[in-house]
Order: C-alpha cells, then structure tokens, then sequence
C-alpha cells in the first residue's frame, strides 16, 4: 500500500499529514517531496542486563565503537507499537471450553485475566530503529548493509524497515502513539 498525499503551493489544508513533505511509503522507504528517501533498520531488542558483567561490557563496547564508525548523519528512533493479544486471547477461551478439569480451567482463567489487564492497560511493545535519508539507492543498500553488519557484530539482529514500521513511527510522532480508529458517521 502506498501512501501519497496531494500538496499545493498554498497548502491551507487543516490535516497535519498535508504538511508533511511525504511523497509515499514505499519498499520501506519514505519518498520525500525532495526525492531524499528515509529508511533504516528496525533492530530486535536485546536484554543485555541478564548477562554477566563482562559480556555486559562487551556488548556496551562493541556498540561505541559501532556508532563511532557510522560516517554519515542517522537518527535513533524509539517507538511504542500496540500489542494485539487477540489471537492468543482466542485461543485461551477455546483451550478454556474444551478443558473439563477444574484445576486447567482456573490456571486458564488466570491468564484470560491476566491478558485483559495487558489489553486494559494499553500494554505496547518498544521497538528501536536507525534511520537516515539519502538519495542514491546504491549509498543506501551500502548504508543498511552497515547497519545490518554493524549491529550483528555487537550481537544484534536487525533488518531493514517495513512500510507497516515506518507508518508506526510517523503515527507516533503526529499522535503521540495514540491509536485512533474513528467509525463511520451516519447521518440520522
């Protein structure tokens, strides 16, 4: 799906994303108005503190020395994505209706009402990117490739954002993260 957005010379327009110099959303990338093109990668989150002090120190060292190569303008972007727990949720209410024993049915029961309170509470997963623009495609394969290389060598996973993250990201900074899902008005 490709987002494109109509600009004017006088853009008296009241929508926020009318302003934004967002040409399309596309092959995980934003095409800005300027031909620039914003992308990065999406780097899947590590717990480093439930390891030992040295690899601790490995890791923290091994990330220095990774942003210190970087040779070219990026941004670190943290990002809260809503969690949807409705499948599990699904799948615990059937494992709850075919289950006869008293014991399963409770311990089951716990974790529907542990899930509500995950749903209830606006439970969100963080996500972290590194993201940059450039121009020439070939800089920025070189670019993500970098990344990509860089931050497996300091022991994490990444990969190069999605359209679905990139919309994520500039819902957070217009919205505050907040999702907003509006029903169709019907006039009476």
């Amino acid at each position: 799906m490709q987002l494109a957005m109509k600009k004017t010379k006088n853009n008296t327009s009241p929508f926020t994303e009318n302003w934004l110099p967002i040409r399309a959303i596309q092959n995980g990338m934003i095409i800005t108005d300027d031909k620039y093109k914003v992308t990065g990668v999406k780097i899947t989150p590590r717990n480093i503190f439930i390891l030992d002090q040295d690899m601790q120190s490995s890791v923290l060292i091994s990330l220095k020395n990774f942003y210190n190569m970087i040779d070219f303008e990026f941004w670190l972007v943290v990002a809260d994505r809503p969690v949807d727990i409705s499948v599990y949720m699904s799948q615990l209410q059937l494992q709850y209706n075919k289950s006869t024993s008293p014991a399963i049915r409770k311990l089951i029961s716990q974790d529907i009402e542990k899930a509500n309170s995950f749903i209830n509470n606006n439970v969100v997963d963080t996500e972290y990117y590194i993201l940059f623009k450039e121009k020439k495609d070939d800089e920025l394969q070189r670019k993500i490739r970098l990344l990509i290389n860089g931050l497996a060598g300091c022991g994490l996973n990444a990969s190069q954002t999605s359209n679905e993250d990139l919309r994520v990201i500039i819902n957070n900074f217009l919205n505050g993260g907040m999702d907003t899902n509006f029903g169709t008005v019907i006039p009476v």
